[in-house]
């Protein structure tokens, strides 16, 4: 008897062959060998600084000069950068990237939420898939360096920083587990789908559910601090030890929550643990502003493309955000959470804010410096400056618009990173097929 199978199931099936065969000529090149200098560039160091006419040097992965009217060395790989921009590369700061490939119809392609309330020892890294499409378009678009997180009910686990040219989860890593993600549930009811999570309807009492939720989260943190406290144990507790580093001070604490009465309540929970709390989402974190500022709470904003969070705020509230908290002294990164867009918008967000208070280098040291300072790797990357590696971006144009976003090379680590993918490969394709120039 002939089987039959369902439109979406087929469907299901095209796109895991399609994005099964794409892009195997893809992968991750060699460490960088000699010295390389990007010449006659118009260098945004990430910072605020711009040079005209500036050449950048490194080798063995690091940047070892930059300076106008610096001659390349002898024998130095030279790209010669004549009217282009020079850009560190982008960061994109919360993320769920090679943890979900198609999306909700092909559950065997997601692996970014474990069932459960705590899953404080689940480490994100160890799931991160290198080979995933959607890395190859975001390289094209800039990006060269993404904050992975789990997601969950409560306690979500662990967070990785990795870089985006690598052959496994191993060589990706950045800087491992660095953050343990929480997330609040929402003070206010309302209907499923709504922004900040929610108290479930089905409560009587739905700032009890939550408040009961919270004090959850206390418990645990509270039950953690005395197990660490003592020296021997009779059993390991994984959940525990995952958060060690916390309280020791090398983990950040990772907060989603857009409404002010979580963000509160996550000040409360740095304050009472001695926590470095970052907030993820902050579509309130305006109202307020300087409360977060004199606490050094830094925010990731998730989506600036989006409506306001409530009827009451201005239409272009989202747009004005980063001004507003970068007025108050808020340290802030900016994130494309848009589930269509795949994150590929990051560098359009920025030049919304640009448009709505910020200057062009605020709004690029929102995807670089300060993203690397949230994620405690600025030692290291967010800007071009010497030592630092040499995550580097080269484009036609301005990166934050859209007629000007034109990445012609990218370097990870020095190394010189293909920009080709799937999308790429098809429009060569079908130009090759109607004879188009």
């Amino acid at each position: 008897m002939q089987r039959k199978y369902s439109p979406l199931f087929i469907l299901s099936l095209a796109l895991f062959s399609i994005t099964a065969r794409a892009q195997e000529t893809i992968y991750p090149v060699a460490k960088q060998q000699g010295i390389t200098a990007i010449t006659h560039a118009t260098v945004h160091i990430g910072n605020g600084t711009v040079l005209n006419d500036a050449t950048v040097l490194f080798e063995n992965g690091k940047i070892t000069n930059l300076g106008v009217g610096l001659a390349a060395p002898a024998g130095a790989t030279v790209v010669d950068a004549s009217g282009k921009q020079v850009y560190p590369g982008l960061i994109l700061p919360s993320t769920n990237l090679g943890l979900v490939e198609v999306g909700a119809g092909v559950r065997g392609t997601n692996d970014y939420r474990e069932i459960g309330e705590n899953n404080a020892n689940i480490r994100a890294l160890v799931s991160y898939n290198t080979d995933s499409k959607i890395i190859n378009n975001l390289r094209a678009n800039g990006v060269l360096l993404a904050h992975v997180a789990p997601s969950g009910e409560l306690i979500e686990g662990q967070s990785s920083v990795v870089q985006l040219d690598a052959w496994n989860f191993e060589d990706a890593a950045y800087k491992a587990d660095n953050g343990q993600y929480i997330s609040l549930p929402s003070f206010i009811l309302r209907a499923r789908g709504g922004r900040g999570g929610m108290a479930r309807p089905t409560e009587d009492n739905p700032l009890k559910g939550a408040m009961d939720r919270v004090e959850k989260i206390k418990t645990f943190f509270t039950e953690a601090k005395a197990y660490l406290t003592e020296k021997n144990h009779v059993a390991n507790n994984l959940r525990f030890e995952a958060v060690r580093g916390l309280f020791s001070g090398k983990q950040k604490l990772f907060v989603r929550a857009n409404e002010v009465k979580q963000m509160l309540v996550a000040i409360d929970l740095g304050k009472t643990f001695g926590f470095k709390v970052v907030i993820v989402g902050g579509s309130e974190a305006f109202q307020i502003a300087n409360i977060l500022a004199d606490n050094n709470i830094p925010v990731i904003i998730s989506n600036q493309h989006a409506l306001p969070s409530t009827e009451d705020d201005d239409v272009d509230q989202p747009y004005k955000l980063p001004a507003q908290l970068s007025k108050a002294g808020v340290l802030f990164a900016l994130n494309d959470e848009n589930d269509k867009a795949k994150h590929m918008n990051i560098s359009f967000n920025a030049g919304t804010a640009a448009a709505y208070g910020l200057s062009r280098e605020e709004a690029l040291t929102a995807l670089t410096l300060n993203t690397a300072k949230i994620l405690g790797i600025d030692d290291k990357t967010g800007s071009i400056e010497i030592g630092k590696d040499a995550n580097i971006i080269i484009s036609n144009g301005d990166i934050l618009d859209m007629r000007g976003n034109a990445v012609t090379n990218a370097f990870i680590q020095g190394r010189a990173i293909s920009l080709d993918n799937k999308q790429k490969q098809l429009n060569e394709r079908y130009k090759a097929k109607y004879k188009i120039k």
